[in-house]
């Protein structure tokens, strides 16, 4: 549970770092680097699933 909330956190720090900047390519670029943390530590060796993921929801959050 620590883990998951550590994630999270640094997720939504991550993200809103880019706010100020309006660029989607940035906000991909720090929710792949999320989703690929959280790949490795939660389900060991699944970075690549967990950037693509990551990524996706990255560009989207701002739309959102």
């Amino acid at each position: 549970m620590h883990k998951i909330s550590s994630i999270a956190l640094f997720a939504t720090l991550g993200l809103a770092a880019c706010d100020e900047i309006d660029s989607d390519i940035e906000r991909a670029a720090v929710g792949a680097a999320v989703g690929c943390v959280a790949g490795e530590v939660l389900v060991d060796g699944r970075c690549v699933e967990g950037a693509v993921i990551g990524g996706a929801v990255g560009a989207i959050s701002d739309d959102l």
